[in-house]
């Protein structure tokens, strides 16, 4: 089977997964990360150090945390995409609550085809979903297109630990707990069973801190957040020949 024919199926399931389990999201992030999302995201924000009036796009931002955090730091534009309605309602409510509506555009979309001109932002974030989409060389492509010559495409995303006995209580858990949790706290097996069989496929870190190279982004830099868990990668839009 190549390539083109599994995309189909698997971005019509992954879409029914987040469909389904958006109004748990939140929870569900808790218990994934050992509640270490949102200090992930904190270290995430300060390695990329936005300037007041950035703007950024947050590529499946699902329920706009990340969005959130960015316009709320540089108090530019930030635009969040997700192919999933649900999770966006729910953000939706959030940037409201926090009166953002005239700093944040969401918008339902394809990682894969970003609908912007080149060189339009700042930033391109991608957090928990580059291990989601059927073809993340071309969603790095997209997001490598997007950004002005000079500027960042950032992913936090889980990991592989590499370092045992960590290792091996880290995938006992994420295969054989992690979808027990998500039928006890969220109703939903399957759908989080998908998370661990997703990661398994996904590169490491240091390949892919190489696929951003590859990309041709420059100065590519990975870090592993606890233990190696996940994992942040940052790389800078080339400014010659522009």
């Amino acid at each position: 089977m190549n390539n083109d024919s599994v995309s189909k199926p698997k971005e019509q399931f992954v879409h029914s997964v987040f469909e389904s389990i958006a109004p748990k999201y939140d929870i569900m992030n808790d218990i994934l990360s050992f509640r270490r999302h949102k200090a992930w995201r904190k270290f995430t924000m300060a390695k990329m150090n936005m300037s007041q009036g950035d703007n950024a796009i947050d590529i499946c931002c699902g329920t706009c945390d990340w969005t959130i955090s960015m316009a709320e730091t540089s108090g530019g534009h930030i635009t969040g995409l997700d192919f999933s309605e649900n999770m966006l309602e729910i953000g939706r409510r959030k940037i409201s609550d926090r009166n953002l509506g005239n700093n944040i555009t969401t918008i339902q979309g394809n990682a894969m085809e970003l609908p912007f001109e080149d060189n339009t932002f700042n930033y391109a974030t991608i957090g928990f979903g580059l291990r989601n989409v059927p073809d993340l060389h071309q969603v790095l492509r997209e997001m490598k297109r997007v950004v002005k010559p000079g500027g960042m495409v950032v992913c936090l995303e889980l990991s592989k630990p590499t370092w045992q006995p960590f290792k091996g209580l880290y995938y006992f858990y994420f295969q054989k707990v992690l979808p027990k949790l998500g039928k006890l706290f969220a109703k939903r097996y399957e759908q989080y069973k998908w998370l661990p069989d997703s990661l398994a496929q996904f590169p490491g870190r240091e390949e892919l801190a190489r696929i951003f190279a590859d990309t041709g982004l420059e100065k590519v830099q990975a870090y592993p957040l606890t233990g190696g868990i996940a994992a942040l990668h940052i790389g800078i839009k080339e400014t010659h020949n522009v």
